[in-house]
């Protein structure tokens, strides 16, 4: 292409755009606001408990009776919105503790109502937090390989979900990368007189190294093996828009793409093929990572979360699940 030049000088100029910071505010393409964030809270068993994780710099385990102050925190920074992990006392091999009427997420959930009633509240529907071998779903043997019971869990995510709308979820998130999970749950919140409870599933997740961070917070680390048998690989992209396409036509209000850094493109691609609302959850590592460089001096943390989390915006993404969504909060009132 030739660039039209007068005297010597380029006619376009690009720059001119970019000289004055209230003129690239005019023209800025994607922007950033309190209302994209939602923010994630793990629920532990026990009282007076605000533990810090390790791995996980200022982002804590609640018990029920400090999540009050959390809940606080999130509605005074105008955050819209919470996504609620729990860690229950017992665990067992069908994690049953997940499906109990006054279970761990089940009572957070009516806290928080009480407390903040206008507040959004999504519930991770899995079983992993739940499991004494932290797989998400019953175990069976076929063939000498122990695995995730894929038939055997549907029924339990159904009662798990019906258990979290009757506690007053606003909005149901199953993450266990089941076939047929939106299917089953569907049918189960429609069957329970739960119909107008939207699904946001995880229907792109992806068997990620980025989950380490997470694995500490939710105490969900398993056992034996992996879960590369039920989540993607992480090289595949045409199999994630097999996924959503099926999640979609289970009945799937809306979707998600996990981790959210590494997997932009997944984004954009979901986005321009299924135009629904798409989520990214912004992992454990990605904010350990940045966490860490910060802490030493090695980046811009406001700067660095900012831009990465505009960057979600720009892949395609209408929500943003980030531990980071207190600090931005503030950043972004102070902007």
């Amino acid at each position: 292409m030739t660039i039209p030049h007068d005297a010597g000088h380029p006619l376009h100029r690009p720059r001119r755009l970019r000289g004055h910071s209230r003129l690239r505010d005019l023209v800025r393409e994607h922007r950033l606001t309190v209302d994209d964030l939602i923010y994630p809270l793990f629920i532990y068993h026990g009282t007076n408990l605000r533990r810090e994780i390790g791995s996980m710099p200022g982002q804590y385990q609640l018990s029920l009776d400090r999540l009050g102050e959390a809940v606080a925190e999130v509605v005074e920074l105008g955050i819209p919105s919470v996504l609620l992990f729990g860690i229950p006392e017992h665990k067992d091999a069908l994690g049953s503790a997940a499906s109990q009427d006054r279970g761990i997420v089940q009572e957070a959930v009516r806290l928080i109502k009480r407390q903040a009633p206008e507040l959004l509240v999504i519930t991770d529907v899995c079983f992993c937090e739940y499991t004494d071998h932290g797989h998400c779903g019953p175990l069976t043997e076929t063939a000498g390989r122990v695995d995730v019971d894929n038939d055997a869990t549907l029924p339990l995510l159904a009662e798990q979900a019906v258990s979290h709308a009757r506690a007053g979820a606003d909005v149901i998130a199953p993450s266990g990368m089941m076939d047929g999970m939106v299917a089953a749950i569907r049918s189960g919140l429609d069957g329970a007189g739960f119909p107008g409870v939207p699904i946001l599933s995880y229907a792109a997740k992806f068997a990620s190294a980025y989950y380490g961070p997470f694995r500490e917070a939710a105490e969900s680390t398993p056992s034996f093996g992996d879960r590369r048998t039920y989540q993607m690989d992480s090289a595949n992209s045409d199999e994630a828009i097999r996924e959503v396409a099926l999640d979609l036509a289970e009945g799937a209000d809306m979707v998600m793409v996990k981790p959210a850094l590494a997997y932009m493109d997944i984004v954009r691609r979901v986005k321009d093929e299924f135009r629904v609302p798409v989520a990214v959850y912004n992992v454990s590592g990605e904010y350990a990572m940045v966490k860490a460089a910060a802490a030493n001096g090695w980046v811009d943390e406001k700067r660095i979360v900012l831009e990465t989390l505009t960057g979600f915006k720009r892949a395609g993404a209408d929500m943003i699940i980030t531990y980071h969504a207190l600090d931005a909060a503030r950043w972004l009132r102070e902007a």
